[in-house]
């Protein structure tokens, strides 16, 4: 039985393997230097301003969240797009309440002001 979960074991074997042998090649023969623009942060080619202990506002993580979950909104949207004449009317109702509900949030948001950036 345990027999068809051989070559699974031997790739995660051969995984392993790679990865440590990989890790201990560059440890042993890669460069090291020692110079102040090493531990600096690189932000394409522009030079970084202030430090990186400077916080983040939260309308940042706010329109970050707000995208994923109209994202998610669409995901969901185009399974039931490409099946929506096989479900007939139970499918239109269940997605309108879904949109619907999803509506309600947006406007929420936008009354809040959550999706303002000043």
């Amino acid at each position: 039985m345990f027999e068809t979960f051989y070559p699974i074991l031997f790739l995660v074997l051969v995984a392993v393997v790679l990865a440590v042998a990989l890790s201990a090649l560059s440890i042993f023969f890669g460069r090291r230097s020692k110079s102040g623009k090493k531990g600096q942060p690189y932000e394409c080619g522009i030079e970084p301003v202030g430090t990186t202990k400077e916080p983040v506002p939260v309308k940042f993580f706010m329109i970050a969240i707000s995208f994923i979950l109209f994202d998610i909104e669409v995901i969901f949207l185009l399974p039931w797009a490409v099946v929506a004449r096989d479900l007939g009317m139970f499918g239109f109702v269940a997605i309108l309440i879904f949109v619907t509900a999803v509506l309600i949030g947006y406007v929420y948001e936008i009354g809040r002001g959550a999706l303002r950036w000043e």
